[in-house]
């Protein structure tokens, strides 16, 4: 069976998934593996793709992995290059709101629409319900006067914000990061007004039918990516700083933060 590599999750633009398929050759080269590239546009469902048995190398959300949707094998995390990273493969969630809405505080968007991705997100979901969590009462369990789920993508959020047919959403920190870095117009009309705790970076995964020596030699590749001449030139493109190696156990904290919620009645943020 040949194996693929993919990038879909954190190829915002085409010249991003470019830098992604010149990186993934590169380490695939030096782990001495041979992959075939597959593009996986929006909004080909992400699970589907992660349920693949000749999935080798392609990324997948923390919380899916912690959950078990799709049987696979974490083998390397991207460190983004941002000051909340702190070196570590983590990430967040900016709640944004249009630059021209009145909010100052997230509290305030509590009379307004609240809009997240999809139930297996971890930054569109997950984390978005976490950071809620403490705002809730009894007397107020709900507190949004409308929501919007399931909006799939990122790029959702951004355009439903920006259109006004919701409020506030949670756009994935790095993702955040690329897009305005490649379009920043497409930001111009948001802002942040909170962010959430920092979580495990979605990661490489590779099917449980892959070689576990290949697994072996890619995390090794990984791990020794940031010290390779190749290296700088494609992270200056994609914000990141090198990889960090994982496994299972490495997404532990997002089941914890989904546990707490679910204690507490609170089973989709609104």
């Amino acid at each position: 069976m040949r194996f693929i590599a993919n990038a879909r999750m954190y190829a915002v633009t085409p010249t991003v998934e470019e830098a992604w398929c010149d990186l993934l050759a590169q380490v695939c080269a030096e782990a001495r593996v041979s992959l075939d590239y597959l593009p996986y546009p929006a909004p080909q469902p992400l699970e589907h793709l992660w349920r693949r048995p000749d999935v080798g190398c392609v990324q997948m959300c923390g919380f899916p992995i912690a959950t078990g949707i799709a049987e696979v094998v974490p083998i390397a995390a991207p460190i983004p290059r941002a000051n909340w990273a702190g070196g570590r493969a983590v990430y967040r969630s900016d709640l944004i709101v249009r630059r021209d809405a009145p909010y100052r505080t997230l509290a305030d968007t509590f009379a307004g629409t609240l809009g997240w991705t999809v139930a297996h997100s971890h930054s569109g979901f997950n984390a978005l319900r976490h950071h809620l969590l403490p705002y809730r009462t009894p007397a107020r369990p709900a507190l949004y006067c409308a929501v919007r789920g399931n909006l799939i993508t990122a790029r959702r959020i951004l355009d439903s914000v920006l259109d006004g047919s919701i409020d506030v959403g949670p756009l994935d920190a790095y993702w955040h990061m690329l897009i305005r870095r490649d379009q920043p117009d497409l930001l111009a009309g948001v802002r942040v007004l909170e962010s959430t705790d920092t979580a495990p970076m979605p990661a490489f995964v590779a099917a449980p039918g892959f070689p576990a020596v290949q697994v072996a030699a890619l995390r090794q590749a990984f791990a020794a990516a940031a010290g390779r001449p190749w290296f700088a030139a494609l992270s200056d493109v994609l914000l990141i700083d090198g990889f960090a190696t994982v496994g299972m156990a490495s997404f532990a904290p997002t089941l914890a933060w989904d546990a707490a919620a679910r204690a507490a009645g609170y089973m989709e943020p609104a």
